[in-house]
């Protein structure tokens, strides 16, 4: 095991390694809890997502561990499977299959992009400043569904002020007022308390802070009256035998005729699939290399030449490029098993910070996350009151991306805010990606800087334009 993971020559042991792997699980796992609620609106069968997310963990950790040999955990990943939920399919308007379809081709764009020197070009053709706010306005859009699900917000709407369609769906226009809702209903209440529990905990930094809110915010719903344990004898919840037969009319839906291969029969949609798979492209993207420079460079994981190598090489010749390889892998599994971007997680510091430098760590995860399959029949208990905090918290820590950005600096503060602070008031991160990108070079281009834009920024700013003529027209 030392010869084959390199334990000495990275400075670390068997034990440590473990330890590491602990405490990465403990940190994310509320995953577990968290994807499926939020898939499972979509219309895939809840059993399926939960498998689906344990499943794509297994796969894509293992070949973090085993082929790059690096500590890093992978998990469908906040934010991209927002973006798939309420964009893509409430939004949008496809189909959860089509839209796994869309994330199974947005993985073997990775793939492709990570064994050649394009992945460079999308790099260097986003401004940092770009990169900055498209993740600080994620955090701010996966914070606001947690708020909306909490049931901490009530909207008014005025006669004459909405559409009411067939199906029932009401469309309301920009005079909704949104108001703080009263707390005087048990499921707000209980979901104020569960977030005051995890904001506590993750403030006095305890080992998985948000796992442990939502355990407690669960067993505090039993009292409060929305978690009903009869459920569990009744066989109203989901069993692990239950869950893997949903889980067998999902897997390889992405590929199939009402995923990937439907996509592209619509004309009028074609330009709309492509941006789609672009901004889950892009977002899957800088979200995976924020977390390993960020991480590895601090730790020693990659070192400088890493960097560089990855910048200017092509295949696998670095640490690196293999992890890249991992996340990009994991993405294209999870889409075939039936759940959104696969992607690597920032919560893999805390194991690192514990003394994980090696896959092993990564392994150790897999093994955890495997264990938790058979948790099906309890996770199916947890509330949406329970998961709402975790939505909050997770958004807020991704606004730390904010101090990166100049926002004194007109030039810069314009973009960022559409591309950030847009995102979440239009419920949509392609819409504010689109934004932040129109902005961005309109003001280069008044300032004379347009020969600096970068063509691949171009490209992707016209054709954000063609898809939002196009929708106003359909």
């Amino acid at each position: 095991m030392d010869k084959f993971f390199k334990l000495g020559e990275n400075g670390t042991n068997v034990s440590t390694e473990i330890l590491a792997g602990l405490t990465t699980f403990f940190a994310m796992s509320y995953i577990i809890f968290v994807n499926p609620a939020m898939l499972a609106q979509t219309g895939v069968p809840w059993g399926a997502v939960y498998l689906a997310t344990i499943l794509a963990s297994v796969a894509g950790t293992l070949v973090m561990g085993l082929f790059a040999n690096v500590p890093y955990a992978l998990a469908p990943g906040m934010g991209l499977n927002a973006f798939f939920t309420y964009t893509v399919v409430f939004g949008l308007g496809f189909t959860w299959q089509q839209a796994l379809g869309m994330v199974f081709l947005c993985g073997l764009i990775n793939v492709i992009i990570t064994v050649t020197k394009f992945r460079k070009q999308i790099i260097v053709s986003i401004p940092e400043s770009m990169q900055h706010a498209i993740s600080g306005g994620i955090g701010i859009f996966i914070a606001y569904i947690g708020i909306k699900n909490s049931g901490f917000l009530t909207f008014t709407l005025d006669p004459g002020t909405y559409t009411a369609l067939d199906s029932g769906t009401i469309i309301g226009s920009a005079a909704a007022i949104p108001e703080m809702a009263t707390f005087n209903q048990a499921g707000v209440l209980l979901a104020l308390v569960g977030l005051i529990i995890t904001v506590l905990l993750v403030i006095k930094n305890v080992k998985g802070a948000i796992l442990i809110g939502i355990i407690a915010t669960t067993l505090l719903g039993i009292p409060f009256g929305v978690v009903d344990l009869s459920q569990l004898n009744a066989g109203s919840t989901t069993s692990v035998s239950q869950a893997f037969s949903e889980l067998g009319t999902v897997i390889g839906v992405a590929v199939g005729p009402e995923g990937l291969l439907s996509l592209f029969q619509d004309s009028t949609k074609i330009i709309t699939v492509l941006m789609t798979v672009f901004a889950f492209s892009l977002s899957d993207t800088f979200d995976t290399l924020g977390t390993f420079i960020g991480t590895g460079r601090r730790s020693g994981i990659f070192s400088d030449e890493d960097i560089a190598s990855m910048e200017n090489s092509t295949g696998f010749k670095s640490k690196l490029d293999k992890a890249l390889f991992a996340d990009a892998i994991g993405t294209s599994v999870g889409a075939v098993l039936g759940t959104s971007n696969t992607t690597t997680y920032v919560e893999s510091a805390a194991g690192i910070g514990a003394g994980g430098r090696t896959g092993l760590t990564s392994v150790v995860i897999s093994i955890l996350f495997l264990l938790s399959i058979f948790a099906a029949p309890i996770a199916g208990l947890v509330p949406g009151q329970a998961t709402a905090p975790a939505l909050i918290v997770v958004g807020v820590m991704m606004l730390a991306s904010f101090k990166d950005i100049d926002w004194t600096d007109l030039d810069m503060a314009v973009p960022a805010f559409f591309a950030s602070v847009f995102m979440g008031l239009s419920y949509s991160i392609s819409n504010g990606i689109a934004a932040g990108f129109v902005f961005y070079c309109l003001i280069q281009i008044v300032r004379g800087k347009a020969k600096e834009l970068h063509p691949i920024l171009i490209v992707s700013t016209i054709l954000f334009i063609i898809n939002f003529i196009l929708l106003a027209f359909l």
